[in-house]
């Protein structure tokens, strides 16, 4: 393992930041140990044990990670944590906290955390059927398509094409919808709890049955009735006027129940499955009736909440945790609260109204959106002469030069159009339906202002305009555009990141000043299982905002806040300002500490202006350049497309599956190297510096490579062969189930590691004006759970095991086969819950 570059990160402080005016010596022997370990990490002689941490020693929470992980090792001193850190901010204060904590227990090992590496042969069987049932399902596909579109284009007139194209695309549309749930039932029949290895045949059946899950075109009807009639086809047990926002799909639906009445918000996990220690464990994840789902939130196997329960956003429900009737939770793990998170009254919303939308919804799947696509394309193509030419020749002109132009001309203006056509429509039609929906006003679900509040989110969150823009100056005048008020903002260049979502952009306001990294999502929609309302939220001036953060409306936060990576922003008691929030619940840290604010006189005056004006150039060949990339990507398609038809009446079906292979494969192979040709096919180093200098634009860069790709390989060896091309530093055998990784030569991942949906190892931090990058390792056998958050300059040792929706703050150590867990996460001393799963092995 490489040995991280602490030098970089927590070289000692500067002089002046240290208050040397006072000294006061140890007393006790505990508080003696502290100190020493203490002045070891900061490189200084002695400190006072009432020295504040961040105040008078001008500590940060890196410096005080290594802090915590080199006690953690000292047998003679009781473990300490980040949270330990914060409410004892002295050496004084913290050896008397620490002496009144209970006695420390190491992590005990359980049978499921010892990993049993499976071999070669079995791994690369399992890659090599995983392809070929990938094969077979597109030359199914190609096959039916290539039969549909030969008896569409047979019609006579615009009438019979229509009508072929309504009979051929409603049969297909049915056959897409049923084709899963027919491959569920007598691929498995109903799931079981029960526990598998990975890379086996059950884990193929397993496999097999999830991608055909998520590749169903009923994923599109989230928060429609029909969503939930899809589930119950596929095992669930759900009441009646249950309401599911998440596209999140449960894979193992058998155990699965949902009580009448419940809300489950959107980007929440409920998989009723999951992966550790190189295992899938299902388990049954049970909801009673009126119970509410915040967003962003993650239940584990195993879990339960009673009838009227409820649960925040940004929260966790670990294994084994059930939550009684009536009560509120919230946290990681979730704990009690009294807040209450349904925030909104019922409306007039029955079993019709529910019935005749979802029915609506059909109408005009079948009668206007299929035959527009099936027979429009086939219209179409008189009027491309690109296409015409291809189709009718029936020749081969694959070496022409007008081949060539044609894809040229077709993909400019595809390609370009779309930006253009996307730009105006977003900027005008929005705006338009927005007149219909009044804020503060509770509506019933199902209906025309429920239709077009869906279609305002649908339409300005689309990502391509926040990939492009993000992370720009040039971003603010876009959310400015869609709706955002943004009257007083102060460009610093990197405002908000390149992944902002809302749920109606015409009620988010964010005060002048402050700053938003990746993944917010602005909650300005609350929700019942009948009704919903729009209403503002607020984001107050001078603030910063980390990775992964959800914003509530009425959110008890105001001016000058730092909110950190994933915390949970509080709904109830006084408001915040001029602190840090970290955790979830959350609570208090500083705002700021000297040692990172040291390139705060860059972001003021002069020296601003010249710094932004020179980001700006950059950011704009940065955008020029992207934009040329995915152009170019576009147009090799185009290119094999029109090959594709070219070839059509010698190949058929066969052609449309080849495309399709080619084109996943193209796309993989194309952004890899334009990633690493960015970086000159050269490793990331460490790094911390002002986001006004040259390294970090070139950075940027980096973060805009197109790579959602990557989801298509989830759980195939695959994915491991990618991650290695792109740098990652991977073991073998590794099991992928949807992990992202932000600096990938900057990660390295063990041996039979096993990393769940929704996780993310993050290698970088910025704060405020100052960007910092480390790298993080993953020893080999580690599990990372479902939505676990590993931020930078992180080791974990062989076999430890990180808990769903975990953040492991930047600097830790998690020593070998220890098992944490928490937002931050700490030592989970008491023993982990057994899922019902680990009885039944097979």
């Amino acid at each position: 393992m490489e040995e991280k570059s602490h030098d970089v990160l927590t070289s000692g402080p500067d002089e002046s930041a240290i208050d040397t005016s006072r000294f006061t010596g140890p007393e006790t022997g505990i508080e003696e140990s502290l100190a020493q370990v203490l002045a070891d990490v900061m490189c200084v002689e002695q400190v006072s044990i009432d020295s504040h941490f961040f105040d008078d020693l001008g500590a940060n929470s890196l410096v005080m990670a290594h802090f915590c992980a080199r006690v953690r090792k000292r047998a003679d001193l009781p473990s300490a944590s980040m949270k330990d850190i914060y409410r004892h901010p002295t050496i004084r204060s913290l050896a008397t906290g620490l002496a009144k904590a209970a006695p420390v227990e190491p992590s005990v090992p359980t049978p499921s955390e010892v990993v049993t590496p499976v071999g070669t042969v079995r791994y690369a069987l399992c890659g090599t059927l995983q392809f070929l049932l990938f094969l077979g399902y597109l030359f199914l596909a190609g096959l039916v398509a290539n039969q549909g579109y030969t008896w569409v284009s047979a019609g006579s007139d615009v009438i019979d094409v229509y009508l072929r194209s309504f009979v051929f695309g409603g049969i297909g549309f049915v056959g897409l919808c049923t084709f899963p749930i027919a491959a569920k039932w007598l691929l498995v029949g109903r799931w079981t709890p029960r526990s598998f290895p990975v890379w086996g045949l059950t884990y193929l059946r397993f496999w097999t049955v999830k991608v055909l899950i998520h590749a169903n075109p009923m994923i599109f009807f989230v928060g429609n009735p029909l969503y939930v009639l899809y589930l119950r086809a596929l095992g669930a047990r759900i009441g009646k006027g249950v309401t599911i926002l998440s596209r999140n799909v449960p894979v193992c639906t058998d155990l699965l129940t949902v009580g009448a009445g419940t809300v489950i918000r959107k980007d929440s996990f409920f998989l009723c499955y999951r992966a550790h220690a190189g295992r899938i464990q299902t388990g049954r994840v049970t909801l009673g009736r009126d119970v509410f789902i915040g967003e962003k939130t993650v239940l584990d196997i195993d879990t339960s909440m009673g009838d009227g329960a409820q649960l925040g956003h940004t929260s966790t429900l670990y294994s084994g945790q059930a939550v009684p009737d009536g009560q509120s939770w919230h946290g990681s793990p979730a704990q009690v609260t009294q807040h209450d998170y349904l925030r909104i009254g019922p409306a007039a919303c029955g079993t019709l109204r529910r019935a005749g939308f979802g029915l609506i919804t059909v109408l005009q799947l079948l009668f206007v959106y299929v035959p527009l696509f099936v027979g429009g394309a086939y219209m179409l193509v008189p009027l491309l002469p690109a296409l015409h030419n291809r189709l009718g020749s029936g020749t081969v002109e694959l070496t022409s030069l007008d081949f060539y132009i044609d894809a040229l001309l077709l993909s400019l203006l595809l390609f370009f159009g779309f930006v253009v056509v996307g730009l105006a429509v977003m900027f005008t039609v929005p705006r338009l339906l927005n007149l219909v929906v009044k804020p503060n006003k509770i509506y019933p679900l199902y209906g025309f202002h429920y239709s077009v509040h869906r279609a305002i989110g649908r339409m300005t969150n689309i990502k391509f305009f926040t990939w492009l823009l993000g992370d720009s100056s040039y971003i603010v005048h876009y959310l400015r555009g869609i709706g955002y008020d943004l009257s007083r903002v102060e460009q610093t260049g990197s405002n908000f990141g390149t992944e902002v979502q809302h749920d109606t952009p015409f009620l988010c306001s964010v005060g002048s000043g402050t700053m938003v990294a990746d993944g917010l999502s602005i909650i300005n929609a609350d929700y019942s299982s009948t009704s919903f309302r729009v209403s503002r939220a607020s984001i107050g001036s001078h603030n910063f905002l980390g990775n992964n953060i959800a914003f509530p409306s009425g959110a008890r936060t105001g001016e000058n806040c730092l909110l950190a990576t994933k915390v949970m922003v509080p709904l109830e008691g006084e408001v915040r300002e001029g602190v840090g929030l970290l955790g979830s619940p959350c609570f208090e840290i500083p705002r700021s500490v000297e040692r990172d604010s040291r390139f705060d006189h860059l972001r003021a005056g002069d020296k601003l202006r010249r710094n932004l004006a020179a980001k700006n150039r950059y950011n704009i060949r940065s955008m020029i350049f992207f934009l040329l990339v995915r152009w170019l990507h576009f147009f090799v398609l185009t290119m094999l497309g029109l090959a594709n038809a070219e070839l059509y009446d010698s190949y058929g079906h066969v052609l449309i599956a080849a495309f399709l292979v080619l084109s996943l494969g193209f796309t993989a192979v194309y952004f890899v190297l334009v990633e690493r040709g960015i970086a000159a096919f050269r490793a990331l180093q460490p790094q911390v510096c002002s986001i006004y200098e040259p390294y970090f634009w070139w950075h940027e860069r980096l973060w805009k490579v197109p790579d959602t790709y990557l989801d298509i390989f989830n759980g195939t060896p695959f994915k491991n062969v990618i991650w290695r091309m792109l740098g990652v530093r991977i073991g073998s055998r590794v099991f992928d189930d949807g992990c992202y990784v932000t600096e990938r030569t900057l990660t390295t991942i063990g041996n039979d590691c096993t990393l769940n949906a929704g996780s993310k190892i993050q290698c970088h931090s910025q704060e405020d004006g100052t960007f910092k990058s480390d790298r993080s390792t993953l020893g080999a056998g580690c599990t990372i759970g479902v939505g676990a958050h590993v931020h930078y300059g992180v080791t974990m040792g062989t076999g430890a095991v990180l808990a769903p929706d975990s953040f492991l703050m930047k600097g830790e150590e998690v020593p070998q086969h220890a098992r944490w867990g928490g937002n931050p996460a700490t030592e989970m001393r008491d023993a982990p819950d057994q899922p019902e799963a680990l009885t039944r092995t097979k």
